[in-house]
């Protein structure tokens, strides 16, 4: 019996080991760094935070990775992991943290997070129901590489559904057709399972605490692709008819034009943020089809991005855009990174076998830190969505600001109230919007 015994405590021993040592590595990969410099609306709210995991199905859609030219594309139904972030009620003196489980951009180490939520915590409904935001990451991604985002918007009041878009993800990367067509699918598919689970007992403990009538898309790169089909950018004929694209041309679901994408768009969604959207530069895009958008929208793009580029690129959509109230705001010197990703993991800083680069890059910017990002991020996306989903009017002077950061005067008496001629980004302190700009532009 004793015998026995040996192998099988080890065996619990070496599990609680690892256990103890993945969370002590989270430790270094925390999510919800805010650093001194922050502007001020970077800092979490006064909500406490949960989360859970939900597993969807969208049944019946297009398997395009399995399509044959000339031949029908046959169907299946689409699995969807979703992570979702919400107000929280925790009892007193439980602190608000917690890890999250993952994978590496290599797709294979596992790795451990840090943040504030706490695991499938009771919800908060004193303040709800909540306006509904759903994220959408790159290609390839996760659902918790906006995670700094995610948890930061829950705590001010909004549930929050970060997409795992399959065949996209790092640990089950498929061919890119899929993401071309799934992107924008995949989040009006969440957007309408969020609504169901909130009138539905299956929805559990979200029941009732969701106002999906008051949405709020986010994207970053092909899930800014995703996003700017979504509220009303159509796709080029060039681009559903390119031969390297979406076979059989799938894409003409959501193309320019097309009755049915027509008939497709949203209502509910109010708002939306789109990081270093991609397409521009590959035909997806032209001036007639994204001035259809309607939908206010906030972009974020670094003035040297090699990937969505940036002008040409991300500035084009924002200025074509020429019907819908928006925004750009530019890192200046930031590539494809700027401000969507969380900072990289300890583990990224480690050779991975199987990527030709450091894995650190996929998360890293060469110019910017990347926590600074997401806290200038974490103001600007609070300041927008609080703008047009809350109808907050105390926002707008966190929005209506001289374009070039640098041109901004700090001007203050000794007491620290300023003076009629200061002009310095609201929120930011002495000497510390550098290296920014933001335009504003109405319909």
């Amino acid at each position: 019996m004793k015998k026995k015994l040996f192998p099988m405590a080890l065996a619990i021993c070496l599990s609680l080991a690892l256990t103890q040592a993945r969370y002590a590595a989270a430790e270094d990969n925390h999510i919800d760094t805010i650093r001194p410099d922050a502007p001020e609306l970077a800092q979490y709210g006064s909500l406490a935070i949960g989360v859970k995991t939900l597993q969807l199905v969208h049944a019946g859609q297009l398997d395009i990775l399995k399509a044959k030219p000339g031949d029908a594309i046959p169907t299946y139904d689409r699995p969807l992991t979703v992570e979702v972030w919400y107000p929280a009620s925790l009892p007193d003196g439980q602190a608000g943290a917690g890890h999250y489980s993952t994978y590496l951009r290599d797709g294979k180490t596992p790795i451990t997070l840090a943040g504030k939520a706490v695991r499938d915590a009771p919800p908060d409904t004193a303040h709800g129901p909540y306006p509904l935001l759903i994220v959408s990451h790159g290609y390839p991604g996760n659902r918790f590489l906006l995670s700094h985002l995610t948890e930061n918007l829950a705590s001010k009041g909004y549930v929050v559904v970060a997409i795992d878009h399959t065949d996209s993800t790092y640990n089950d990367q498929g061919a890119f057709a899929s993401t071309l067509l799934n992107r924008p699918l995949d989040q009006l598919f969440v957007l309408n399972e969020m609504a169901r689970l909130n009138a539905s007992a299956a929805g559990g403990n979200l029941k009732g605490l969701i106002n999906a009538d008051v949405t709020g898309l986010i994207g970053y790169s092909m899930g800014g692709y995703g996003v700017v089909n979504v509220i009303g950018g159509g796709f080029t004929e060039k681009s559903v008819k390119a031969p390297t694209g979406v076979p059989n041309g799938a894409l003409a679901l959501r193309q320019s034009g097309n009755a049915n994408y027509l008939a497709s768009q949203d209502k509910r969604i109010k708002a939306a943020v789109a990081f270093a959207p991609w397409g521009w530069n590959f035909g997806v895009w032209d001036a007639a089809g994204l001035a259809a958008i309607r939908t206010p929208v906030f972009f974020v793009a670094g003035s040297v991005d090699d990937v969505s580029g940036y002008s040409p690129g991300v500035r084009n959509i924002f200025e074509a855009s020429v019907n819908a109230p928006r925004f750009l705001l530019t890192f200046e010197n930031a590539n494809h990174n700027a401000g969507a990703p969380m900072p990289p993991p300890k583990e990224a800083w480690l050779p991975a076998p199987a990527m030709k680069r450091s894995p650190a890059e996929h998360y890293m910017d060469a110019v910017w830190d990347n926590t600074r990002m997401n806290n200038i991020a974490q103001h600007f996306v609070t300041a927008f969505l609080g703008k047009y989903l809350k109808n907050d009017k105390a926002m707008d002077p966190y929005l209506t600001l001289v374009d070039n950061a640098k041109d901004g005067k700090w001007s203050a008496d000794s007491n620290g109230a300023f003076k009629s001629d200061h002009t310095y980004w609201k929120g930011f302190a002495a000497r510390t919007a550098v290296g920014l700009k933001l335009e504003q532009r109405q319909p």
